[in-house]
């Protein structure tokens, strides 16, 4: 397997997904708590960038085990295994090498921070393994949005900005055979509507790409949210996840969670609108899906622009 054809198994643009969550929370954090450790910062770079090549690889090869239809709509094109003619041992050892790095940045990641990011990255581990393996994969039922929403746009949020805060958000410590549990709930809520865009965006792009497969998912049984809502139903909650994304920035800023800045966001409404637009019109993988991609990445940058101009301003000028 050379370079190339590893960066097609794992789907590598589509890594973003997970590369702008933890710089939104890593801004969050210095912009709240003003507090950085370059070192957590890099293990979870690692560990997080390498689970999410492998559970794209997971799902590559589960597609490509299970499979019911393997032909007559671009099988041999879509799925990297077949295209590639990539040995199953071979995709196999790849898997097992991303989970082992993953696992292995992730530990030294708990040996600097505590047992919650243990138990919150454990979790996100199972999660991310069950949703593409197992006996009813998550990402063949209509959940698939739900989960990587919440787990890709809360969690790797709230994770990125803890390993900064110095325990300002929840401190768990565990005391022999006690658990000691302090947790701010003021700034969890703050963090969890922070979180909601790119919660929405994330859905957003699973949503967009199951639209573009309702055909192809129910010839291979994967029992998606838009098979079960229908496609014009499911455009209508493509369009108004981005909408909600808006009011949730705008309610950010009322409190204090935000900078004023954040408002010029309302400009990308017009080229989100556009977009849109453009994806209700015509729903394609090999077109159109890449809309929800672009939307998601627009929002996350000029947001993380914002938060960055407003880290430099409060470190040059502080109050």
């Amino acid at each position: 397997m050379n370079v190339r054809t590893f960066f097609k198994f794992v789907e590598l643009p589509t890594k973003v997904a997970s590369m702008l969550p933890l710089l939104l929370g890593t801004l969050y954090a210095l912009y709240r708590f003003e507090h950085f450790y370059p070192l957590r910062f890099v293990l979870m770079l690692v560990s997080l960038l390498s689970f999410d090549m492998a559970t794209t690889a997971i799902n590559n090869y589960y597609d490509f085990k299970k499979a019911s239809k393997t032909h007559g709509y671009g099988y041999e094109t879509h799925n990297p295994i077949v295209h590639y003619r990539m040995k199953e041992s071979t995709v196999v050892a790849v898997i097992i090498l991303l989970l082992v790095l993953a696992a292995g940045g992730g530990l030294a990641l708990v040996a600097q921070t505590g047992l919650l990011v243990f138990l919150l990255g454990g979790l996100s581990f199972l999660i991310g393994i069950l949703y593409s393996f197992g006996p009813i994969p998550i990402s063949r039922m209509p959940l698939g949005e739900l989960f990587s929403g919440l787990f890709m746009g809360f969690v790797i949020i709230f994770i990125s900005a803890y390993i900064h805060s110095d325990g300002t958000v929840i401190t768990l410590l565990l005391q022999r055979e006690w658990i000691s549990l302090h947790l701010n709930l003021l700034e969890v809520l703050y963090l969890f509507w922070f979180s909601v865009p790119a919660i929405l965006g994330i859905a957003g792009i699973m949503l967009a790409n199951n639209i573009c497969d309702i055909e192809d998912d129910i010839e291979n049984r994967r029992y998606t949210l838009p098979v079960y809502i229908g496609r014009e139903n499911a455009l209508l909650l493509y369009k108004l996840l981005y909408y909600v994304s808006f009011i949730d920035m705008v309610v950010l800023v009322l409190l204090g969670v935000h900078p004023v800045l954040v408002l010029v966001l309302l400009l990308t409404l017009i080229p989100l609108r556009r977009n849109i637009a453009r994806f209700r019109r015509e729903q394609h993988k090999g077109t159109t899906f890449i809309l929800s991609v672009r939307n998601f990445i627009l929002m996350s940058a000029a947001r993380i622009l914002v938060l960055g101009i407003a880290v430099i301003w409060a470190a040059l000028w502080p109050a």
